[in-house]
């Protein structure tokens, strides 16, 4: 009778690793997707700043997909020889996949912030990676 269980959970074991090993997860979809955008306003001012910051929270932040988000301005007062000062707001943006990014760059709410900050924008970079190790 002992063999006869320890047999059954061995079955058992062994089909919840099968079926573990075939589901789709996290790792199926491929490395987590960084989206870096880095902004030049026509008027760099701090208001032009701040509104631009705002428009980034109001339409972009929350999205699905989207597991780590963050914006800010230019820190002015770091001043290294190889900071880079061409810019006023940058955004950052992860997303869990490939897949995410590009369902995020055709929702509304990326189509809404284009449409409300293009006017006051004089340029922007963007720079996309895979992050390691996920």
């Amino acid at each position: 009778m002992k063999n006869l269980v320890i047999a059954g959970l061995v079955v058992a074991l062994g089909s919840v690793l099968a079926v573990g090993a075939s589901a789709p997860g996290r790792a199926a979809a491929g490395p987590k997707v960084a989206h870096m955008v880095f902004f030049k306003l026509k008027d760099g001012s701090k208001e032009s700043r701040d509104k631009l910051v705002a428009a980034c929270e109001k339409y972009l932040k929350g999205q699905e997909g989207c597991v780590y988000f963050s914006v800010g301005t230019r820190a002015a007062d770091v001043d290294e020889p190889v900071s880079v000062k061409d810019f006023d707001v940058a955004l950052h943006v992860v997303f869990e996949s490939k897949e995410g990014k590009l369902k995020y760059l055709k929702s509304e709410g990326h189509d809404k912030f284009l449409e409300a900050v293009k006017a006051d924008l004089e340029g922007a970079r963007v720079f996309d990676s895979y992050l390691a190790g996920d």
